[in-house]
């Protein structure tokens, strides 16, 4: 006679009260390294990126250094140039001395480098001018350049050097 228990359905066994809450458990633990890994991933992905816009930067402004210390040769190129024009000589030396100085601003506007635009009656740019002294009674407006003293340059969009200036006051 067959068993009638092998053939009868089978009644569920009675489900483990904390089978439920160890399933939650591991499923609220899974969502917990899920938002960890992805803060982790945005957290890498901002540093990829901010290295890459540092390394950018970097290599815009690499010439720094250089194009401050050439400034001072580029100076005295000009102080020659205005000696010459005041002593009236047009002679080889001057012409040289010019042709000298304009392939200094050559390579240096290659790199970036470009000389702030500043003449007396210029309005004065506290960003861009470098006031060495203020002047009553020069036929300027208050606030305008009335001499400039040493060329400013440019590298990009930073000021490298601002240029140096006598202001016109009331």
């Amino acid at each position: 006679m067959p068993d009638d228990t092998t053939n009868a359905p089978t009644e569920p066994k009675p489900a483990d009260a904390t089978e439920p809450d160890a399933v939650r458990a591991r499923l609220a633990a899974t969502e917990q390294e899920l938002h960890n890994y992805k803060l982790k991933l945005a957290d890498f992905d901002n540093a990829r990126k901010r290295m890459l816009r540092d390394a950018e930067v970097e290599r815009k402004y690499a010439t720094e250094p250089l194009a401050r210390d050439l400034l001072a040769a580029l100076d005295n190129l000009d102080r020659a140039l205005d000696a010459a024009k005041r002593a009236g000589d047009t002679g080889p030396l001057a012409s040289g001395v010019q042709a000298t100085a304009a392939q200094f601003l050559d390579a240096l506007k290659r790199h970036g480098i470009t000389r702030i635009e500043c003449a007396p009656g210029a309005a004065f740019d506290a960003n861009r001018h470098d006031a060495v002294t203020q002047q009553a009674g020069t036929g300027f407006e208050p606030g305008q350049v009335v001499q400039v003293l040493q060329q400013g340059f440019m590298i990009h969009d930073r000021v490298l050097r601002p240029a140096a200036v006598i202001v016109a006051s009331a």
